[in-house]
């Protein structure tokens, strides 16, 4: 046995016997040359598709996404596929069944896509998809639908070679980008429907190619809107101001009380409940090569700012934190208007990690706001939704398999990290179906998902289902 096969033997627990399958596998890049424009005029026939969940006017356009969906999946090699709706947009269901006896592989996907807004900052139309620069340019060229869709042609190869070593079920949803609020109760619904022994999910990053990380942990959120309202209409700012506080001004006051300069959130609770990593999971952690210049470079500021006493990636993975996504109110026209604003409002999210919970979030904000806001004004807090961290131990079966097919294609183990995203389903998943979930992602933080021109390198895309197929491959190794 050679120093590689040891390797995969004694790091990754692998049997012998593998080694000596590989064959079986090297056609895998050569499949994805063959097809790799059919793939992408699929993928581009969903892409064009404007799948935006928070527009409640969008039926049409959303059950075409699934419907498309569904009809790939059953061109893929699925034995049966199906649209099947919720309380709310609808998910698509696919399985293909090939032993009751063998292990079961749940992937995970949404069809469903932010808004594209701001459009003038678009270069090219958000659902006009296009590669520029060997990247896919759309909303959704990334999250998520680029993503599954290296799931899916993964899927396919595997089927089509006769390779696929174990049971493969898509549940494909529409309501992640507004927090999965229909899709828990269809799981405790359909749970027998879903049994599985690993869900996989490609709805995450990695630091790059040259130096490829996975996904062990997700915070959470709890997000907000608060409205501050005062007088029953707009007031003239010159017979009113002095007299009249204004819910504007009351309102930045009390955001600006949510954090020091410092960065660290004040509402008093916030961190009681943070799970503090060891300092043997901090320097791995740490362990990851991660140019910060070139970071702040690619988003154009200056100035990284992170909460003291924490390095940015652990600010960005394993640290809580409160932000203001919107902010409005009053007189926000061209030119002078001189009034003073009846209301006004911000949506606040709050990323959690491991042992904090968005209701009890919830609570303790409401609390800070009942001692906070004058007694000139009344506030409102809506919450918008939320949802739970999750963390995976790098040392399973499941993780070991993962970590074996991104070496494998990427030439380099890859290094652990937490993301800071949120897909709040993942814990679901473990509540309801109890089981964990791997996130094999591949975009990138230039990617700009949830921005304009979002987009999704090519030779991610076909590293991408290259790497999933060695998945199923290492997976059902033992």
């Amino acid at each position: 046995m050679n120093f590689k096969n040891d390797v995969y033997r004694n790091v990754f627990k692998m049997p012998a016997v593998l080694y000596f399958r590989k064959k079986q596998m090297d056609n895998i890049k050569k499949y994805i040359e063959q097809n790799k424009e059919r793939f992408l005029n699929e993928l581009f026939n969903l892409l064009r598709i404007p799948s935006v969940s928070a527009q409640k006017d969008n039926k049409e356009t959303m059950y075409r996404a699934a419907t498309n969906v569904k009809d790939v999946f059953i061109s893929s090699g699925c034995a049966q596929a199906r649209v099947m709706d919720t309380e709310g947009w609808p998910v698509v269901y696919g399985e293909k069944i090939i032993n009751p006896e063998l292990p079961t592989v749940l992937v995970y996907g949404h069809y469903d896509v932010q808004p594209p807004e701001p459009l003038e900052e678009w270069t090219s139309h958000p659902f006009k998809p296009v590669i520029r620069d060997d990247k896919i340019y759309g909303r959704g060229a990334d999250d998520d639908k680029g993503q599954l869709f290296m799931q899916i042609k993964a899927f396919e190869y595997m089927v089509k070679d006769n390779k696929l070593p174990c049971n493969v079920k898509f549940l494909v949803e529409g309501e992640e980008e507004i927090s999965s609020p229909s899709l828990k109760k269809f799981c405790i619904e359909n749970k027998k429907m879903l049994e599985a022994d690993v869900i996989l999910v490609s709805d995450t990053t990695m630091l790059s190619l040259a130096e490829p990380t996975i996904t062990t942990g997700l915070r959470g959120i709890a997000y907000f809107e608060l409205t501050i309202t005062g007088p029953n209409r707009d007031l003239h700012s010159g017979l009113y101001g002095g007299v009249v506080n204004n819910p504007a001004n009351v309102l930045a006051t009390i955001i600006a009380s949510l954090k020091d300069a410092d960065g660290c959130i004040l509402i008093p609770g916030f961190y009681d409940n943070v799970v503090e990593l060891s300092e043997e999971e901090r320097e791995l952690l740490n362990r990851v090569s991660f140019n910060e210049v070139q970071f702040a470079n690619n988003i154009k500021v200056k100035k990284l700012h992170v909460e003291r006493g924490y390095t940015v990636l652990e600010g960005i993975g394993i640290r809580p934190t409160l932000d203001v996504n919107g902010i409005w109110g009053g007189y926000t026209g061209q030119g002078a208007k001189t009034i003073m604003p009846s209301r006004a409002s911000a949506k606040i999210s709050m990323r959690l990690v491991p042992n904090q919970d968005p209701e009890k979030i919830k609570n303790i904000f409401n609390s800070y706001l009942q001692k906070v806001v004058p007694d000139s004004v009344t506030y409102q807090l809506t919450p918008l939704h939320g949802g739970n961290p999750y963390v995976i131990s790098y040392d399973t079966r499941e993780m070991r398999s993962a970590v074996a097919a991104i070496e494998k294609v990427f030439g380099k183990r890859p290094l652990p990290v937490r993301s800071g995203g949120s897909i709040p389903v993942v814990a679901d998943f473990e509540e309801v179906l109890g089981i964990k979930t791997v996130l094999m992602g591949f975009g990138l933080d230039t990617d700009a998902i949830h921005s304009p021109n979002e987009n999704f390198p090519l030779q991610n895309f076909y590293k991408g289902i290259e790497s999933i197929a060695w998945f199923y491959y290492y997976y059902n190794a033992d």
